[in-house]
């Protein structure tokens, strides 16, 4: 038997290459080659210290991974996720409220200008809009039935009136922009 001394294999005796990682044994005239340096003591092939790396890596990626999703917040916990099982009441954190008045029938969109909400009634409503105290506030209001009844919008913050349009026209519309 003779040893590799690469990857240490114990080869048949006639072997001119190793059998696991093919490496020469033999000169060209068939003597033995005596390798005498030490080879690294790492006797493995390169094709297999690379699958061991990635391993590695692999292993590492996946640990990380639990770990840092163990230490996250639940949805419950976060202070970034608000979640309305419908029993939430507008409070004093949504200072606006808008008011439309008419007798007849119209519609309205109402809101922050890039979140506008659509309702449409008839006779006096009042909405508590969905907005924060620095938003911008954007209403819109029109009549539906051509009639000459005076449209009346008014926005109100904590209870004061801070805007207000009317119009009388048949199909007409009002509006208000508020920052």
């Amino acid at each position: 038997m003779v040893k590799c001394p690469r990857c240490g294999y114990e080869n048949s005796s006639t072997a001119v290459y190793c059998d696991n990682c093919a490496y020469l044994l033999t000169d060209a005239n068939g003597n033995r080659i005596n390798n005498s340096k030490k080879t690294s003591s790492w006797n493995i092939g390169f094709a297999k210290k690379v699958a061991i790396i990635l391993g590695i890596i692999a292993i590492s990626l996946l640990l990380f991974s639990f770990i840092y999703n163990i230490t996250q917040p639940s949805q419950q916990e976060s202070l970034n996720i608000i979640s309305d099982d419908g029993s939430v009441h507008k409070t004093a954190s949504y200072p606006y409220t808008a008011i439309v008045e008419y007798d007849g029938y119209w519609g309205a969109k109402m809101g922050n200008p890039n979140y506008l909400v659509t309702e449409e009634g008839s006779g006096t409503r009042s909405y508590i809009l969905d907005c924060a105290s620095w938003d911008s506030i954007y209403i819109a209001a029109q009549k539906y039935d051509n009639d000459g009844g005076e449209l009346t919008v008014k926005l109100l913050r904590n209870g004061d009136v801070v805007a207000q349009n009317t119009t009388s026209n048949g199909t007409g519309s009002v509006s208000i922009s508020y920052n």
